[in-house]
């Protein structure tokens, strides 16, 4: 059977299958036995339609009429068409184990496996279409088939490798190729763009004879030979024997990519895994022994496709002997990727031996705590005795005198001795925040890895790409030791990716192309990673083409997200944003590389999951810049620290410019807007308080104080009350199930124990961009007449930044006022805070879906009045015929409406933006 899969999108089809199956199972067992039918099936309905999506999306065809077929039953039920019985059941179940066995066998192996089943799926979709169609042309039960594993070669004495691996050695052996195949693959893609040859072939050396000597040691023959091989090809290098050329470097890359794979796969499917590629194997270690010699072999188009591995163990790609490596990871798996870091850490024995040491002294200290608290006790004891004397005395004739020296006496003693305790007490004490201060550090750095350590594989990568497009490029690393916390890194491994690809492949022009426009032959990308500010900032820069935004602006249009009118009154930061819509491009033609946009959203989406935010600058014949700004640690952010109300609110440092005093008297008034001078531009002002709606203190002082920020290319400057200082935090994310608190990033104490709440700067900017369009901020005007109607107010719901914010923009410039919300729950929640004119809300969104929040509001005895418009990318008919029968109002295509038409729209379900 030929199928052609999309191996991009694998790893999410896989974690798709594991979630949706895991849910389909539970929910058919219940269904098995009697529970809630109606929600059951509702939720097997979702299951297999996501399957079914999934399926699709990758290229697994059977997957997909599995899906189908489950799906049109569980509607069949639902209809109630059957009620569904225990062979109905068993059906299901075995519809759901050939899916999620789909969801795990190895690409390699999918053919055969579906030649194998083919004809019991067929017949299982028969009988599942059967049930859908009718309910009850089920078959006679018959024994069920289960999904039987993928054909494993025969392993025949004559072929089969005889492999004794010593196992205790063998995490050893996958420790040392992780770290040797880095080197080597660096050095070797070093050699190719004509490094310091004699320095590079030494490292190459090195890293080879590590490997064949650890191969040894575990027992991986197949592993030593190649290392050898490889060692005797740049000893020839070395020796002057040949010269390498391209072909030979990807000879060495493929070897090195063999090698990387015996250090990840499963130790069971090695055998079957070497009987599968020990042709190949042999065939490429035969000619790298050639070039050790000093011989060539045959051309690189001669030479056989190296077959896929089988192992179910995640491996590297296995190149073919010419062809390069196209990094296929998806950049949706930087979520699976930090989800398997969180599984171990790697610490070195120095910080193990710090730890210790601080650990140790942490319990000492907090032992003599425990002494200075009893010797306290002590005290309060001793003045208890005193009290009662005094009690005892006042009915005795002892003499008031005496009595009176006695009791100074034992308060001077308790005095001089109190004193002492507090002096020990605080030294105590201090002692314990040092060594608090030092343990925590000490574990936030054992969470920090060096920027090189995502790097590894970018030069190779851009490499390959470069030569498969038949290119010229160099990739130049700066920040190498930059530091930041290993969740960061593992979510920038994807998206870095990705981009570096694009800048190969659309950035960077042809040879021929970049000479006549004066430029080297030999492309290059900047890859950067700093600190600045207390954040991270990661750069991808390439000195290409650039972007062109007047032929950007057009593309807008022909899309109709926009339409003419309004693009030319966009800027070019916010023409540029549009690249980050799904499916956006600008690309006259989709590469199986990269395109240009295509993909932009994802990475969008995930540095966005990690807490950052992108940022992208193109000058035109120059190059495009994409920064992507991250903190340095999710857990820990550096914040300014400043009063509003009376009470401390946190800004984190790295979206600051600098904090201004300013005289009052200096600010101006333009069209009805704070602003003063900075540096000869005039700069907005806004009061914080204002913002965030709180009652500031009136202190009418002849100086404010101003945190000027710069965001999305805009400057404005935070009137705050006071400025208490810096201060790290701790991050403590709020309740998931608030949603998204406007304005709001997370929560923290202070080291008095104080809480507070550290402010999103990208939501505020929104924020202020609001209130100055409503004109509801103070200085803003408005006419009499204005003042005395009520402005209607819209909810915009949707998880694409570009998408709400057009959607805002375009409302409030004729009128309304809107709020807007980053996912259905978020919508959720602020409907049932705020009143609302209109809900205007996309479909596919996290946590909760278009769908399921219009249901929620026809369903709430407050909302259900409350008019819906779906704006959304679907256009099929089912899609739109779902959005009504959950109860929108209207259903409108993303890809088609203009901006007179959604207007159009909204005034027709609720009139213009004024309400009398």
């Amino acid at each position: 059977m030929s199928i052609e899969v999309d191996t991009e999108l694998l790893d999410m089809f896989r974690a798709e299958v594991e979630e949706q199956i895991a849910v389909l199972q539970d929910a058919i067992v219940a269904l098995d036995a009697g529970g809630d039918a109606a929600q059951h099936l509702g939720t097997c309905m979702r299951a297999a339609h996501s399957l079914k999506g999934a399926a699709r999306i990758v290229g697994i065809d059977p997957g997909v009429q599995i899906a189908h077929a489950m799906e049109d039953a569980f509607e069949g039920a639902r209809k109630g068409h059957l009620v569904l019985n225990a062979d109905h059941i068993d059906r299901l179940l075995a519809a759901g184990d050939y899916l999620a066995h789909l969801g795990k066998i190895d690409i390699a192996a999918l053919p055969a496996w579906l030649d194998a089943e083919g004809d019991a799926i067929a017949a299982l979709v028969g009988e599942l279409e059967a049930i859908g169609g009718t309910g009850d042309a089920a078959p006679e039960p018959v024994p069920q088939p289960r999904p039987q594993p993928p054909p494993q070669p025969v392993e025949e004495p004559a072929s089969a490798p005889a492999i004794q691996v010593d196992v205790e050695l063998l995490e050893m052996f996958r420790a040392e190729v992780e770290e040797q195949i880095a080197v080597l693959q660096d050095s070797v893609v070093a050699l190719d763009a004509g490094g310091d040859t004699a320095q590079h072939l030494t490292s190459c050396m090195r890293a080879a004879h590590s490997l064949k000597g650890a191969a040894r040691i575990v027992g991986i023959d197949h592993g030593v030979r190649l290392a050898h091989a490889m060692e005797d090809a740049f000893e020839g290098a070395r020796q002057n024997r040949l010269v390498l050329d391209g072909d030979h470097i990807d000879r060495l890359l493929a070897a090195g990519d063999y090698i990387a794979h015996l250090g990840k796969i499963d130790l069971a499917a090695l055998p079957a895994w070497l009987i599968t590629e020990g042709d190949a194997i042999a065939a490429l270690i035969g000619e790298l022994e050639m070039l050790g010699k000093g011989g060539q072999p045959a051309p690189a188009s001669a030479q056989p496709e190296t077959p896929q591995p089988t192992a179910t163990a995640e491996p590297a790609p296995i190149q073919p002997a010419v062809p390069l490596q196209t990094d296929t990871r998806p950049v949706a798996d930087a979520s699976n990727a930090e989800a398997r870091a969180m599984q171990s850490v790697k610490v070195s024995t120095e910080t193990l031996a710090k730890f210790m040491g601080v650990s140790a002294q942490v319990l000492i200290d907090a032992k003599r705590l425990q002494s200075t608290v009893d010797s306290l006790q002590q005290v309060r004891r001793r003045l208890a005795g005193l009290e009662r004397a005094l009690g005892s005395d006042s009915g005795t004739g002892i003499n008031r005198t005496s009595a009176s020296d006695l009791v100074r006496q034992e308060l001077a003693a308790l005095r001089d001795d109190f004193a002492e305790r507090i002096d020990e007490f605080e030294t105590q004490t201090g002692r314990s925040l040092v060594n608090a201060d030092l343990l925590y550090g000490e574990v936030l750095r054992s969470r920090m890895r060096p920027f090189s350590d995502v790097v590894g594989g970018f030069p190779r990568l851009v490499r390959d790409v470069a030569r498969q497009l038949d290119k010229k490029a160099t990739l130049e690393i700066v920040g190498r030791n930059t530091e930041m916390d290993r969740d960061i890194a593992g979510a920038l491994d994807a998206p870095l990716g990705h981009l570096l690809r694009n800048a190969v492949d659309h950035g960077l022009e042809m040879p021929d192309i970049r000479r006549a426009a004066g430029k080297s032959e030999e492309g290059t990308i900047f890859l950067e990673a700093r600190h600045r500010g207390g954040a991270l900032v990661v750069t991808v820069r390439d000195d290409g083409r650039g972007i062109d935004v007047e032929r950007l602006r057009v593309k807008i249009v022909e899309k109709g997200l926009v339409d003419a009118e309004t693009s030319r009154t966009l800027s070019d930061a916010e023409t540029l944003e549009f690249l980050f819509l799904p499916g956006f491009s600008t690309a006259a033609q989709v590469t199986d590389v990269s395109g240009r946009g295509v993909g932009l959203d994802v990475v969008q989406s995930t540095v966005q999951r990690a807490g950052g935010m992108v940022h992208v600058t193109s000058v035109l014949g120059q190059g495009t810049t994409f920064e992507l700004q991250m903190p340095v640690a999710r857990s820990v952010v550096r914040a300014l620290l400043v009063t509003i109300g009376g009470a401390p609110w946190a800004l984190p440092l790295a979206r600051i410019d600098e904090i201004r005093e300013v005289d009052a008297a200096g600010v101006r008034m333009i069209e009805g807007r704070r602003v003063i001078d900075v540096e000869g531009a005039d700069v907005g002002v806004v009061s914080l308080a204002e913002v965030l709606e709180l009652d500031a203190a009136d202190t009418r002082l002849d100086t404010m104080t101003l945190v000027m920020i710069r965001e999305q290319g805009q400057r404005f400057g935070l009137e705050v009350e006071g400025v208490v200082g810096e201060q790290e935090l701790v991050v403590r994310p709020l309740d998931p199930r608030l949603g998204k608190v406007p304005d709001v990033l997370a929560s923290s104490l202070l080291d008095n124990g104080t809480a507070v709440l550290i402010l999103d700067l990208e939501d505020l900017v929104r924020s202020v961009d609001s209130l100055l369009a409503q004109g509801r901020l103070r200085g803003s005007r408005r006419s009499l007449a204005d003042a005395t109607r009520r402005a209607r107010h819209i909810l915009v719901v949707d998880d694409s930044l570009t998408v709400r914010e057009t959607e805002r923009k375009l409302l409030e410039r004729a009128g309304y006022l809107v709020d807007v919300a980053v996912d259905g729950v978020a919508g959720w929640n602020t409907l049932r805070l705020g009143n609302y004119d209109l809900l205007l809300t996309d479909v596919d969104m996290p946590r909760m879906t278009g769908i399921d929040l219009t249901r929620a509001v026809r369903d709430d005895a407050r909302l259900r009045d409350l008019p819906v418009m779906i704006v959304s990318y679907k256009e099929r008919e089912e899609d739109r015929r779902a959005g009504f029968e959950a109860g929108a109002d209207r259903y409108i295509t993303k890809a088609s409406f203009r901006d007179d038409s959604l207007l159009k729209a909204v005034e027709e379900l609720i009139g213009g933006p004024w309400a009398e």
